[in-house]
């Protein structure tokens, strides 16, 4: 089904401007899971806007990107404290440091395997947390690569982007890497995620750009209309084929149709600072902005 070109946009406020709602999640539950970088808390919110906010164990943790895992709950990366965080449905709070001291867990997925993925930004490696909190990492072969988000992919393998190597990667359940260097020099990857087709869509936050790799490496690489918009973060609409992404310069939420057409739909608050984006099983769009607040893009 094709979606109408305008979809109403509608924001909820989840928390004051100085919290930072930064990740956003749809829960096994069917509610959408905020972090909240800067207040060190999880918000959960029901899709009439109800909200209830969860705080974690140190409130300088930093909750970065958040994702539901196979264990029915939902998991996040702790930046400041290099931890990785575990939320269940009723509230209850776990952590576990990741080897590497101060490796900066940034993106986070659930794996095919049932485990989570994750990257490491300071360190450069992408790590592997069973849902028993087991850990393990994996070596990336470009220092200083700064890896960013990571996505599953269909061919059962990760991939995940490299924003200071100018790349993005694959890791397979194995732990064996590919890089593929984008065409743009300094372009800036960061969002990345995969569609039900193979391969993935990603975003230059840098250059202005999306990009999408093909399962064999492929790089094609399509311009937004406004360059400077600086898209962030990504997230696939299965319905239609479509890709959505935050454009954190622009106030603007963006779409990527099957046939490669960008649309792009303004924000109702100025600088509100478009962070996470997520889908929901029924096709609505989520986004968490930097003010405060959460919008819906709904048809």
């Amino acid at each position: 089904m094709t979606s109408p070109r305008h979809p109403s946009v509608r924001e909820f406020p989840i928390a004051d401007s100085t919290a930072g709602p930064y990740g956003v999640a749809i829960g096994p539950d069917g509610a959408i899971w905020v972090t909240l970088v800067h207040a060190g808390e999880i918000v959960r919110m029901t899709a009439d806007g109800e909200v209830r906010r969860y705080q974690l164990d140190e409130s300088a943790s930093g909750p970065s990107v958040i994702t539901a895992g196979s264990d029915g709950a939902l998991w996040f990366t702790r930046f400041r404290d290099h931890r990785i965080g575990r939320l269940s449905l009723s509230g209850q709070v776990s952590s576990y440091p990741i080897p590497s001291p101060a490796g900066g867990p940034y993106g986070i997925t659930a794996g095919p395997d049932g485990a989570l993925w994750f990257t490491e930004m300071n360190s450069d490696r992408i790590g592997r947390i069973a849902v028993d909190g087991t850990i393990e990492e994996f070596p990336l072969p470009e220092a200083g690569g700064y890896p960013s988000m990571i996505t599953a992919g269909g061919d059962g393998a990760l991939w995940f982007t490299l924003n200071q190597a100018n790349a993005v990667g694959r890791i397979d359940l194995d732990g064996e890497v590919t890089l593929y260097p984008l065409p743009t020099a300094g372009a800036g990857p960061v969002g990345i995620a995969a569609g039900a087709a193979g391969g993935a869509c990603f975003v230059e936050i840098a250059a202005g750009q999306l990009g999408r790799i093909t399962p064999d490496g492929r790089i094609i690489e399509i311009p937004l209309p406004d360059r400077a918009a600086r898209p962030h973060a990504i997230a696939a609409r299965p319905e239609d084929g479509s890709y959505w992404f935050t454009e954190w310069g622009a106030n603007r939420v963006g779409q990527l149709g099957p046939d490669g057409t960008i649309r792009e739909y303004d924000l109702p608050t100025p600088k509100s600072e478009p962070h996470g984006i997520a889908v929901g099983p029924d096709g609505v769009v989520w986004v968490a902005l930097e003010i405060g607040a959460v919008a819906r893009l709904a048809w």
